[in-house]
């Protein structure tokens, strides 16, 4: 009993003192402009945050994520054609297709998809 009390404390103490000298070793020394600073995307932090933001670019970002997230929904429904019923999953790809095809006109209706301005 007494040993195993001996070598639990052994090892806490190689355990402390190996993540001591990790924590003393890792540490940067040398601090950079860029990294201190709050945001490190080129803007500028100090300066007014009322500046014009493109609202077209907000758009391309959200057409993106809605097709990325569609080819996310898209890869397993293919995956999963051999276990499953076929007229639920012919069902469920055909509604859901027909949601983004309905998704993509109404984009193309209101001109979100024309790149040249």
């Amino acid at each position: 009993m007494f040993s195993v009390i001996i070598m639990s404390s052994i090892l806490m103490l190689i355990t402390s003192m190996v993540s001591i000298l990790a924590s003393i070793l890792s540490k940067k020394t040398i601090t950079d402009r860029e990294k201190c600073s709050p945001f490190e995307c080129g803007f500028d932090p100090k300066s007014s945050s009322r500046l014009p933001f493109s609202l077209r670019f907000f758009l391309i970002t959200i057409i993106f994520l809605i097709f990325d997230v569609e080819i996310a929904l898209i890869l397993p429904m293919i995956l999963i054609i051999p276990v499953s019923n076929i007229f639920t999953w012919t069902l469920t790809s055909i509604i859901f297709i027909i949601i983004l095809i309905i998704g993509l006109y109404h984009e193309w209706n209101q001109g979100m998809l024309n790149w040249s301005n």
